[in-house]
């Protein structure tokens, strides 16, 4: 795989994704809001430019590209776009499809993985349940073999593109007498399985993607579905969280630089006492506070990924990411809450990015991990 991007393809990618927004999102973006879902014909659109299969092998339909690529898109569509939600539910695949990319058959990758990055199908993962979150040991939905198919029983919670999802990677426990890590499998479950029932959940922020409270009663599974071996699913689901992780430090990141510069451009126009904002040194002084933060969060981003994309996986990389997530999504909320304060009046209404952005700072902490739990893997594995 190709581990280094040049300035041309940076260059490119980003005037891509800037136009992308400015046309096919930007206009529809409050629509979008108010309806809370997206049109499923922005993933054809998405994957027409190849963004939906970038770092996936190209027998799959894919492109390869190193991480440091796809932060760049990931970065330059959330800042440009603002939303949450958007960048969700457009690339749930990506914490979808990973566990079957890395451990899943040659048949079970061919079946599912090329139409999720044509834009035609849509991957989502689920491993939260309503009685706990990060806490994947203890899980409580159960498949069991039964001749040539899974029966799967339980339930999952604020499952990302849930409601429409074609295709759900969920974690379940295939070993009943082992409640630990050792009983714990990942399995493939089509959408449209008998038994799987779907209810769309209301939420603070990340209103135009679609979260969704599953049921499995009795749904039948072909065990050529199942990802891997039996009893290696936590090994997965940890792996797959730095993936996870590392993205969500990016998104946040741009959502960060999407505040500085919704602020910045009001400070310009906006005046006060017969002056710009920006004549004013605090204001002045609120910006450099959030250009700092952000500029220190890149360098970590950066730092980060070049590591990964020389192969670098190990305990203190991985404590790395966990710090580089709690940063941040602290520097996102700095950055939203200046923003706001900056905005005045006008960030506390519907509509601009900032106000957007602050309610959705949140999920940002909490997903993928906590802050706290984060703090506490970082330092196991650290050795502290």
């Amino acid at each position: 795989m190709q581990t280094t991007t040049s300035p041309e393809e940076t260059t490119h990618l980003q005037s891509s994704a800037q136009r992308f927004v400015r046309q096919e999102v930007a206009p529809h973006l409050a629509d979008w809001e108010a309806a809370q879902a997206f049109p499923r014909s922005l993933y054809g659109r998405a994957a027409d430019l190849g963004w939906l299969g970038l770092g996936y092998p190209e027998h799959l339909g894919g492109t390869p590209a190193p991480t440091a690529l796809r932060n760049v898109l990931t970065e330059t569509l959330a800042c440009e776009s603002g939303s949450g939600g958007l960048m969700a539910s457009l690339f749930s695949h990506n914490i979808g499809l990973p566990p079957v990319l890395r451990w899943g058959s040659d048949a079970l990758q061919r079946e599912v993985i090329p139409p999720v990055l044509r834009g035609e199908k849509i991957a989502a993962l689920a491993i939260t349940e309503p009685g706990g979150g990060t806490d994947v040991a203890a899980l409580r939905t159960t498949a069991r073999l039964d001749g040539d198919q899974y029966v799967v029983d339980g339930e999952k919670v604020f499952i990302t593109s849930g409601m429409r999802a074609d295709y759900l990677t969920v974690a379940v426990r295939t070993d009943a007498g082992n409640k630990g890590r050792g009983g714990i499998s990942m399995l493939v479950v089509p959408g449209d399985a008998p038994g799987l029932s779907r209810s769309p959940l209301e939420k603070m922020g990340w209103h135009c993607s679609d979260t969704a409270h599953l049921r499995f009663d009795g749904v039948r599974v072909p065990a050529r579905f199942l990802v891997g071996q039996e009893g290696s699913g936590f090994k997965m689901i940890m792996g797959n969280f730095n993936g996870e992780r590392l993205s969500m430090a990016v998104m946040a990141l741009g959502f960060a630089e999407c505040c500085y510069r919704e602020a910045l451009d009001w400070a310009r126009t906006r005046k006060t006492f017969g002056s710009a904002l920006l004549d004013h040194q605090v204001v002045r002084h609120k910006l450099m506070d959030m250009k700092m933060r952000i500029e220190s969060t890149r360098a970590w981003v950066d730092a980060v990924t070049r590591r990964l994309d020389a192969g670098d996986e190990g305990a203190e990389w991985v404590s790395q990411v966990c710090l580089l997530k709690n940063h941040s999504t602290q520097t996102m909320q700095f950055c939203a809450d200046q923003g706001v304060q900056i905005l005045g009046g006008m960030g506390f209404m519907r509509g601009t990015a900032c106000e957007r952005i602050y309610r959705e700072v949140k999920v940002m902490m909490i997903g993928g991990g906590a802050e706290e739990i984060m703090k506490e893997l970082a330092s196991r594995q650290l050795g502290l």
